[in-house]
Formats: structure tokens, C-alpha cells, sequence
């Protein structure tokens, strides 16, 4: 019988589409699942006759006690090189390999601009006016020339942010623990003197850090209260560094002009999640890496690293 290989959290149906999979056709039965595998017993139940299994990104946790529920399991593919969610001890005790595939940082530059702009010169309410019959303009756009751009990270990520932002003629400041000031030159950036100086003096503060134990909750309600209230703040990086209560509270009362969110503490957001509805707030559902090039990227390299595996050579090896 042919090993069994599962593509999960396939959103849009289009993981076996984007790419070739002609190289492993033949030897793997392969099946998508559409649907969020929301719980761990949900995981096990779907997942229990696969020994192979790719997952995207980190939507679906395995954990060591899902790990045990999955005795055919040999490979897990993983989108990136990076993930926090899989436990790789507990793969090793159960005799899974875990390999990653590569991973571009343009699309989540791109879409940091593309929230970043639709917040500044109000796209979303602009153009739902224009297709339902509403006012002929109704918002004061926000310049982005001559303003300043607060970077809350400088990493891959933060320094492209950074670059084009000077190319709009801002001013970019950008601060992290342990940002240099020779770093932030590199991208045409100011070092922050603190965290609070480049909130309280920035007109966009974007976001661009890693999850960890010093970031998370690092913007909550005394931070968000140092911001200008003709300021907006934009999250493509973790839903977690930001406190969520916090920043809906903020948008409720004015404390900003405004907000954009493309990740949140759970994925996807429920359906009667306030941040469906809440004012101020342009959200989208965790776009930031879901572009064609990068689901080439993806899924192309699962196909390889499965292949690489069925001839007992494992690539991308991670853990």
C-alpha cells in the first residue's frame, strides 16, 4: 500500500494546482484537507492513517501528545524554516522526520504597505461607499511624505519596511532591545532612544518582531495611551506582541486614529470576534505570506523534500 501523505489547512485549494507534484504522483496518495483543524482531537481523528502530513506555516500545532496519537506518522513538511509549534523532541522519540522548505519575506513587506496605505488614505470605507451608493468622499487622508515611520523591529522584514518608507520621503525611527545604531543606518533608519520615544513621536508604528517571552504583550494599554491620537499602528508579525483587549479598547475610545491587524491570538478569528467589527480596524485574515510566489516556494520544496525522503535522504531537516 502506498504511503498516505496529507496537505492540510489547504484554504484555498490550491496546493496540489501551484506546483508540480508529478515527482511523488505515483508512489503517495495524496489528500487535501480545506478545513482549520481547530483541536487536537480534531488533528488526530483527520490525521491517524497519514505517514506523511504538510502543514503551512503555524496554523495547526503537534504538540508531543498529538504526536503520539499519529502512530503512522514518519514526515512532517513545514512550511519555513522556522516553527514554535512543533514539538521536535517528542518527533524524534516517535521517529518523525521534520523538514522545512524556504520561505520569502516580500510578501509580508507588501502587505504591510498595502494595510499600511489602505489605513492612510481610507480604502475600504472609500470604495464600500463607492459601490453601495454612499458619500462622494467622507475621509481626510493621512500623508505619509514628510511623516515619521516607527519600526518596532529592524530585522529581514522591518529593514525593507524601512527602505520604503524613505522612499515615500519619511523620516523612519526604529527601536528593539537590541538594535544597534549601526544596523539601523544600514537601512537609512534612526535609533530610538526607547520604546516610548518612538511611540509617542511616530505618525505609523509598524510591527516587526519576533514572539518571545520579552516581546509578547510588549504594546498594551499604557503603550498605546504614549501613541498620538492621529497615530495608526500596523501588525503583520505576531498577534501576540500586541494586547488585543488593549488595542480594540484604544479604537473604541480614540485613543489612535487607527489600526491595522493580519494575525490574531486565534486563527481564524472566530465569528463573533470583536475584531470583526470593531471601528478603525482594517483586518485581514493572515495574508502576509499567502502569495503565489510564495506557495510555489512552499509546496515546491515539500514536493522535493517528500521525494528526498521516499529515497531515504531527507532534506531541510529541521529540529
Amino acid at each position: 500500500m502506498k504511503p498516505r501523505c496529507a496537505v492540510i489547512e489547504d484554504y484555498q485549494s490550491v496546493a496540489t494546482t501551484v506546483v508540480d507534484w508529478s515527482p511523488v504522483a505515483a508512489d503517495v496518495e495524496i489528500v487535501t484537507f480545506t478545513e482549520h483543524l481547530a483541536t487536537e482531537n480534531e488533528a488526530a481523528a483527520a490525521l491517524a492513517d497519514f505517514d506523511i502530513v504538510v502543514t503551512l506555516r503555524e496554523r495547526v500545532p503537534f504538540p508531543a501528545e498529538l504526536l503520539a496519537r499519529l502512530p503512522r506518522l514518519r514526515l512532517l513538511v513545514a512550511s519555513g524554516m522556522r516553527n514554535s509549534v512543533i514539538d521536535f523532541e517528542a518527533a524524534k522519540r516517535h521517529g518523525v522526520v521534520v523538514c522545512g522548505t524556504a520561505s520569502s519575506s516580500t510578501p509580508p513587506v507588501e502587505l504591510t504597505w498595502a494595510l499600511l496605505l489602505g489605513l492612510a488614505r481610507g480604502i475600504v470605507p472609500e470604495a464600500q461607499a463607492l459601490r453601495t451608493g454612499g458619500p462622494w468622499q467622507s475621509t481626510l487622508g493621512a500623508d505619509l511624505h514628510g511623516r515619521r515611520l516607527g519600526l518596532l523591529g529592524l530585522g529581514k522584514i522591518g529593514g525593507r519596511v524601512a527602505r520604503v518608507g524613505r522612499a515615500f520621503g519619511m523620516d523612519v525611527l526604529a527601536w528593539s532591545q537590541n538594535l544597534t545604531a549601526e544596523r539601523a543606518d544600514e537601512v537609512g533608519a534612526t535609533l530610538a532612544a526607547s520604546k516610548e520615544e518612538l511611540l509617542a513621536s511616530s505618525d505609523f508604528v509598524s510591527v516587526h518582531l519576533a514572539l518571545g517571552e520579552r516581546t509578547r504583550g510588549l504594546i498594551g494599554a499604557a503603550e498605546l495611551a504614549l501613541m498620538r491620537p492621529t497615530a495608526y499602528l500596523i501588525n503583520t508579525s505576531r498577534a501576540a506582541v500586541v494586547d488585543t483587549d488593549a488595542l480594540l479598547a484604544a479604537l473604541d475610545t480614540g485613543v489612535i486614529a487607527g489600526a491595522a491587524t493580519d494575525v490574531f491570538d486565534t486563527e481564524p478569528l472566530p465569528a463573533g470576534h470583536r475584531a470583526r467589527t470593531a471601528p478603525r480596524l482594517l483586518a485581514t485574515p493572515h495574508l502576509g505570506y499567502v502569495s503565489r510566489a510564495n506557495y510555489e516556494m512552499y509546496y515546491g520544496q515539500a514536493v522535493e523534500n517528500i521525494r528526498a525522503f521516499l529515497d531515504g535522504q531527507p532534506v531541510r531537516r529541521l529540529g
